[in-house]
């Protein structure tokens, strides 16, 4: 299949287009220099001159804190990008994949959150990654929705690396404890992805790992793993304030991966050991 991948520089458009060329489908990976899609005449030129079996919208404004400030902005990545590539794809009669997350959410459950859940953001990107679901099922009468979370890859910035600088600089690190979700590797995600866009099995999915932790947990996990010997401390989320607030609850039932005989997930825990692999044989 003819491939479109928006967001192709990203810690997850790199992972997807790996991913899509070992199944052999021919990948056009599109970054925001040679595809901006907050043009909507762009994006319709392009797509129609292009005409790809399939979009897999990986683009989005992803600075979280940031968007509290700059809402406008990530609106026009996250939902009027998103309804524009979506239009495009109706009128091409292209599949269309788009990335979303736990933050549609406010973290209040207590239990796994299921894809039919009331959906309530805390935040400016919450809200915006939201619409973006929104518009892009107001277009496009079958769609793959992939909501995810904790992302972490080679390609990136994320909690691990961030963890392993620190740990290495400090010796000593604070990480709050009373957010809970499940870590998610690019490579496992990237590989759902391209299995989900190969069937005809629309509707909205949780994709990330398997398995529960805090972000302390977490960063207990990457240490043991790299066999460094840093001092976690537990803080509360009062203790590490940010400008957007999150959910403190973010674990995402996967039980739809399941029950349409899509292949699951494996647990973070070897997924880290995975990333830790990788980064090795990388450098």
């Amino acid at each position: 299949m003819k491939v479109v991948v928006t967001g192709a520089a990203g810690q997850l458009g790199q992972d997807v287009v790996l991913e899509l060329t070992r199944k052999n489908h021919e990948a056009i990976g599109t970054d925001r220099n040679q595809l901006d899609i907050t043009n909507e005449a762009e994006v319709f030129s392009f797509i129609n001159e292009v005409k790809p079996d399939v979009i897999l919208h990986c683009a989005a404004y992803t600075n979280v804190d940031a968007a509290e400030e700059n809402e406008d902005l990530a609106y026009q990545i996250n939902a009027s990008g998103t309804e524009y590539l979506a239009k495009a794809a109706q009128q091409i009669g292209a599949k269309m994949l788009y990335i979303s997350t736990d933050y549609v959410f406010d973290g209040t459950a207590s239990e796994p959150y299921e894809v039919d859940e009331q959906t309530k953001p805390l935040g400016a990107y919450g809200r915006t990654k939201l619409a973006g679901e929104e518009l892009l099922q107001k277009h496009l009468r079958e769609s793959f929705i992939v909501r995810t979370a904790w992302v972490f890859g080679i390609h990136g910035h994320n909690f691990v690396k961030t963890m392993l600088r620190l740990g290495e600089e400090r010796g000593e690190v604070g990480v709050v404890h009373d957010q809970v979700g499940s870590p998610t590797y690019t490579v496992d995600l990237a590989k759902f992805m391209v299995e989900l866009m190969e069937t005809d099995k629309y509707g909205i999915y949780h994709a990330t790992n398997s398995g529960v932790c805090s972000w302390y947990e977490f960063a207990v996990e990457i240490f043991k793993q790299a066999g460094l010997n840093v001092t976690v401390n537990p803080l509360t989320s009062d203790q590490f304030p940010r400008p957007a607030a999150r959910p403190n609850y973010s674990v995402l039932s996967k039980k739809k991966i399941e029950e349409r005989g899509l292949t699951s997930l494996r647990d973070w825990e070897d997924a880290l050991t995975a990333y830790l692999q990788e980064t090795k044989n990388n450098i």
